[in-house]
This record gives C-alpha cells, structure tokens and sequence, in this order.
C-alpha cells in the first residue's frame, strides 16, 4: 500500500509539474497555478509516506 501511495505521489508531482510548464507556455496563470498545487499535493504525500517508513525502521 505504501507503494502505491509514493506512486500516486510522484503521479501527481510529474503532473503537475507538465500542468505548470504548459501553463506557463501558453500564459494561462490558472493552469500554472494548478500545477504548482498538484506538485505541492505530490510532495506532501511523498512526505508522509517518508515519514511513516521513518517510524517503522
């Protein structure tokens, strides 16, 4: 299961970083904004998903 979930993670980083760079490309300031949230959504899960194997080691 943890797998899955730093899977899901680094899923929602990668999106979100294309998301972020076509935003940008393009000039759409929402879509870039919305990638930039993906990317942060990416990250706290990568997070958590660090911090628990921490705890069980």
């Amino acid at each position: 299961m943890t797998g899955d979930q730093k899977a899901k993670g680094k899923k929602e980083q990668a999106k979100g970083k294309a998301k972020e760079t076509i935003g940008r490309a393009v000039g759409n300031e929402r879509m870039e904004a919305e990638g930039r949230a993906e990317q942060s959504k990416g990250d706290a899960r990568q997070a958590k998903e660090k911090a628990k194997d921490a705890f069980k080691h």
